[in-house]
């Protein structure tokens, strides 16, 4: 298969596959980080700061040489590296009452939004499903819980009491040396390990019901994360089946041409 495409073509698969590799071992590593003891999950923040940069390298390229697509792919540069200075300027803020997190809630969510309709661009041109088209689905899936964390977070930040918990005697779901951080406490410093928690299960729709919204944006939030996640795995499965088939069925064709290739010989 890889010997039909051109040598353009070919460049052009190895950059998506790349950007693949690299977007999923972000995501891992921002998860990983989420899941260390306490006073060390800080780190994930560096995971975060760090995914505008690898979302820019990733999928950044122009997916058709038209001019449309080259103008939408600078703009997606662009929306990449505000993005990031939105983030660093966020974190560098009071954890609590932040209204420095507002333009971050609209960034991230249009950022996250447009990365995965550029994704999803990005598979439906895979001439066959291997291993790195699988990641890139999977990095698409994790990327959308990680970005729903850090906008419910955000969230948390601007309006206190957005979310609370029901399994904790503090209801706070932000925690700082073990304590809810305090009006003084920088964002870089809090653990915000509770709320990833619940974006994941709020995409999946699992709903454990240990982690709760309260205000109606927190409430709408949530609803909007459900709906993203079940329509993220409708379309990314719907792609890689039709893509499945048709490789089957170009299969398929060839088997019979290159047996009467080989009888003829």
């Amino acid at each position: 298969m890889h010997s039909l495409l051109r040598p353009n073509q070919h460049k052009l698969q190895r950059q998506r596959h790349r950007g693949y590799r690299h977007l999923l071992a972000t995501c891992l590593v921002v998860i990983f980080c989420l899941m260390l003891p306490r006073g060390l999950r800080q780190l994930s923040s560096l995971g975060y700061l760090a995914m505008p940069w690898v979302l820019l390298t990733a999928l950044g390229h122009s997916v058709s040489g038209e001019r449309w697509s080259l103008l939408r792919t600078r703009l997606y540069r662009l929306l990449c590296l505000v993005t990031f200075a939105a983030s660093l300027g966020w974190y560098g803020t009071t954890a609590l009452a932040n209204q420095a997190g507002l333009p971050l809630l609209f960034l991230w969510a249009l950022l996250v939004a447009w990365s995965c309709e550029r994704l999803i661009r990005n598979l439906s041109v895979e001439r066959s499903i291997n291993r790195h088209v699988l990641m890139g689905a999977l990095a698409g899936y994790l990327l959308l819980g990680l970005a729903a964390g850090l906008l419910f977070s955000v969230l948390e930040t601007v309006s206190p009491g957005s979310f609370a918990s029901t399994i904790e005697s503090s209801p706070s779901v932000l925690h700082w040396h073990g304590t809810a951080p305090t009006a003084q406490t920088q964002v870089w410093a809090v653990d915000f390990v509770a709320l990833n928690y619940y974006a994941f299960t709020t995409l999946t729709t699992t709903g454990y019901g240990d982690i709760h919204p309260l205000t109606p944006q927190a409430q709408m939030s949530s609803v909007m994360v459900a709906i993203t996640g079940t329509v993220y795995l409708a379309l990314v499965m719907g792609l890689l089946i039709s893509r499945y088939t048709a490789q089957d069925v170009e299969e398929e064709i060839a088997s019979p041409q290159q047996l009467d290739f080989d009888d003829e010989g």
